[in-house]
């Protein structure tokens, strides 16, 4: 029976034929490796995640965490598949040799772990949490960390979180209180509250290692005084073993409309019920220098941006084949019009507005699929870059990247979900069904990591100016060379590099005529449309990357390949222009409305 979480047959396409990974194993970090090597690990991902991920995932939804008021309890079934996640050494995929890791292209483990994504985002946040973290760690602070909180959270016995936000401040980081008091013994006493803690208590594991930002007294003002610790749930002693509790309280769990197997807290530092070493506050380890600690974290949050980008694509991947499926099977309505009532009914699919619904969905999924994997490939190519020239140029690359691998799957992903829904009509919306639940779990990525009105203010305020214009430039570099590759071959895969061409040179000419006035304010009002437009235009550069991969071979699936191609430059490429048209004008409808007209 094929598999209804993701499509091996596409990531092969991808991994192989069109990002060609096996390349990588000629740099040294990955020569150990071989595509048999690579195809192991995705089968070992697809077998388990099948077999330990998928069974509960409705369970963990309909049986969300729960607070007695001293523990949190998790059904069974979370503890089972995240044990074999980490003996499988997952966790630790792309990890150095040293570490126990296996050293994996970060693109061969991100397909990896996007069947778990797939196929049960709730359980599958505690490990990718948890990655993320030590990845932070391990790139800024030393062997003493890497002992005490990396090797055990790689091994499976730790998780890890991310503490930001506060209740008053939300995403306006330069507004949190929390506080962080030096000791003489070099620690700190950490006093403060944390929202939106995903995984911040269960007993899941051995301990729970918080990144937590918070203020050292003294410090500057704003973002420039925040600083950067670790505060594990317990303290570690010098020897590894797990000690006294820390002075990490949980305050409450936050109920979700998705996600809802992850459990999301509230948490209380040096709220005084627990006093280790017999003193307030909980304990906490600075990492790096202090002040530095919104730099550190945007480590972590630039990852799980990209990570965000991958688990939407993965659900609204699953939701499509599902749909798919549901549509070859589902028998309604007759062939022909006036239709006669006693011919035999057709499967949904020959509808001409299912395949509508269906190939959006297809455009939707594959390209965002293939957008976050690109993404992957740029760092893979960044850690193994032959001078530093090199990796600055995939670095720019990757700013101007990061908010669309974000924003741009969880938003249209939402909609492939949404079109799922369509697809199977009343029984779409409900829930012995899965894609009411990949709908709901999806709904939060738009707002996981920051909102699409954040990214948008990222990638106008910020990636598309910084440097001069740097990180535009060199996206404008990668695209030029598809267009170019695309006209060389002639035919309809020209007519597209017409139409990338003409989008993308118009979107570089508002690009700068909205800074041209020096109304910094009327540029950025409308940023969440430049972000929207922005990214349909690199989707119809992916798409077009994908069809020049897919233009010289036969068969369904590059059929397939190039008539989703076709779809989004005919559907969805076009819808650019009026956005681009309203930028253009620096409209300042939303900035001019005021509190008492609505």
């Amino acid at each position: 029976m094929r598999s209804t979480l993701l499509s091996r047959r596409d990531l092969d396409f991808l991994l192989y034929e069109w990002l060609n990974v096996e390349e990588l194993t000629k740099r040294g970090r990955y020569a150990d490796h071989s595509r048999e090597t690579f195809d192991a690990v995705l089968e070992l991902s697809e077998q388990l995640a099948t077999k330990y991920f998928a069974p509960h995932n409705k369970l963990n939804d309909a049986n969300e965490p729960t607070f007695d008021g001293e523990r949190v309890t998790i059904i069974p079934e979370v503890a089972t598949a995240l044990a074999a996640f980490a003996k499988a050494g997952l966790p630790a995929a792309a990890m150095d040799y040293e570490l126990g890791g296996a050293q994996l292209p970060v693109t061969v483990a991100q397909a990896s772990y996007a069947w778990f994504q797939a196929a049960n985002p709730g359980t599958s946040g505690y490990s990718f949490l948890t990655v993320a973290n030590a990845n932070l760690l391990l790139t800024h602070t030393g062997p003493e960390f890497t002992e005490r909180f990396v090797r055990p959270m790689l091994e499976g016995r730790f998780f890890g979180t991310m503490c930001l936000s506060e209740p008053q401040a939300g995403s306006s980081l330069a507004d949190i209180v929390t506080r962080a008091e030096p000791q003489d013994d070099g620690t700190y006493r950490l006093f403060g509250t944390k929202m939106w803690i995903s995984g911040g208590d269960h007993e899941l594991g051995e301990n729970i290692v918080h990144l937590v930002l918070a203020k050292i007294p003294g410090g500057p003002p704003g973002t420039k005084g925040i600083s950067l610790f670790v505060v594990p749930r317990f303290l570690v002693d010098d020897d590894g073993a797990v000690g006294e509790r820390n002075d990490v309280a949980l305050a409450g769990l936050n109920h979700k409309m998705g996600f809802r197997g992850t459990v999301n807290t509230v948490l209380n530092f040096g709220e005084g019920r627990w006093t280790p070493h017999g003193a307030a506050g909980a304990v906490g380890y600075l990492v790096g220098e202090p002040h530095r600690g919104l730099s550190y974290m945007f480590h972590m949050m630039n990852e799980a941006r990209i990570g965000v980008g991958m688990v939407a694509s993965a659900l609204g991947y699953t939701g499509y084949l599902e749909s798919l499926d549901y549509a070859r099977t589902r028998e309604q309505g007759r062939a022909k019009l006036p239709a006669d009532p006693t011919a035999p009914q057709r499967p949904i699919i020959e509808h001409a507005d299912v395949k509508r619904m269906l190939l959006a969905q297809k455009s939707y999924t594959e390209g965002a699929l293939a957008l976050v994997l690109y993404c992957a490939r740029l760092v893979d190519e960044q850690q193994t870059a032959d001078s530093d020239d090199e990796k600055r140029a995939l670095t720019l690359l990757l700013d101007i990247l990061t908010p669309i691998a974000k924003s741009w799957p969880s938003q249209w992903c939402l909609e492939a979900n949404n079109l799922a829904i369509q697809v199977l009509g009343g029984y779409g919306y409900t829930r012995e069904y899965n894609v009411e639940q990949h709908y709901r779990d999806n709904r939060l990525n738009p707002i996981h990591e920051g909102t699409h009105g954040i990214q948008g203010l990222d990638l106008l305020g910020r990636k598309v100016t910084q440097q001069g214009g740097a990180s535009l430039l060199a996206l404008n570099e990668r695209v030029q060379g598809t267009v170019a590759a695309a006209r060389a071959a002639g035919g309809e895969a020209a007519e597209l590099a017409a139409q990338l061409d003409s989008s993308w040179q118009r979107l570089v000419e508002v690009t700068a005529g909205l800074f041209a006035t020096g109304d910094f304010e009327a540029a950025l009002a409308n940023s969440s449309v430049y972000l929207e437009a922005f990214g349909h235009i690199v989707l119809a550069w992916i798409w077009l990357e994908q069809w020049l991969a897919a233009a010289a071979h036969t068969g369904d699936f590059y059929a397939g390949k190039r008539h989703a191609a076709r779809y989004f430059y005919r559907f969805e490429l076009p819808k650019t222009a009026p956005a681009l048209d309203l930028l253009a004008r620096l409209d300042v409808t939303t900035l001019e409305m005021r509190d008492a007209w609505f």
